[in-house]
């Protein structure tokens, strides 16, 4: 009872794959357990990660409303030094123009 070559290679790739599905399996429960262990640490637990995505996207707007408001601060700013700017030349020009 001798087996093809076909059938031979089918068992080996079957078996190769298996064995690539249970390995796969292993490296994410243990990714899983490491995460786990590693936010523990931090003081997070499973339950809190709602909670932590959230308070993650109120710092990130929090951080653009910042960004934000530092851009209109500095346009201010530029402002200010441009219209005092202009308002000492016109006032040199006025007195030049006086005398």
């Amino acid at each position: 009872m001798k087996m093809a070559d076909d059938e031979i290679k089918a068992i080996v790739a079957e078996t190769l794959v298996e064995q690539h599905r249970l390995h796969q399996e292993s490296i994410d429960a243990i990714v899983s357990k490491v995460v786990a262990s590693v936010l523990a640490s931090l003081g997070i637990e499973d339950d809190d990660r709602k909670e932590l995505r959230v308070d993650f996207q109120h710092l990130r707007r929090w951080r653009k409303r910042v960004e934000q408001a530092q851009s209109y601060t500095f346009k201010a700013v530029i402002t200010v030094v441009a219209t005092g700017l202009m308002g000492a030349v016109w006032l040199g020009v006025k007195v030049a123009l006086g005398k």
